[in-house]
C-alpha cells in the first residue's frame, strides 16, 4: 500500500489571494470556473470595461498605460507568494534576487494586503 505524501507547508502557507476572496465572500467556486475560461488579456480587458461603465464611461486622464507595469507586478508577486513555500523561492521563481523581491513586498505593500482580512473578521 502506498504512503500518503506528508505536504510541506512554507512561511507563505497562508497567502492565497483566493482563499483571501472567497472568505470575504467576494469570490465563489462557480465565479472561478467562469473566471478559469478565460484568457489573462480578456479579465483585465473587461476590469477595464467595467471600470470605464462605472465612472459614467469616462476614464479619460488615468494613466492606464503607465500603470499596467505596476498592476501587472503588483499580480506577479501575490501569485509567486501564494505558490511558493518562501520568499527565496518566490525570488527565484520569478527570477529576481531576494532583496529586490523584498523592495518590492514593501513597494506594493504585500503584507497589508493579507492582514486586512484579520481585521475585517474580528
Amino acid at each position: 500500500m502506498f504512503k500518503k505524501k506528508k505536504k510541506i507547508y512554507g512561511k507563505n502557507k497562508n497567502y492565497s489571494v483566493i482563499n483571501k476572496l472567497i472568505s470575504e465572500e467576494k469570490i465563489n467556486d462557480r465565479f472561478l470556473i467562469t473566471l478559469n475560461q478565460l484568457s489573462l488579456e480578456e479579465v483585465i480587458a473587461v476590469k477595464l470595461e467595467m471600470a470605464g461603465k462605472a465612472s459614467g464611461g469616462n476614464i479619460f486622464g488615468v494613466p492606464i498605460w503607465q500603470s499596467l507595469r505596476d498592476i501587472s507586478r503588483d499580480a506577479a508577486l501575490k501569485f509567486a507568494m501564494s505558490a511558493s513555500r518562501t520568499k527565496a523561492d518566490a525570488a527565484s521563481f520569478l527570477g529576481i534576487s531576494l532583496f529586490t523581491l523584498i523592495n518590492y513586498l514593501q513597494r506594493y505593500e504585500f503584507k497589508s494586503y493579507f492582514e486586512e482580512k484579520d481585521e475585517i473578521s474580528r
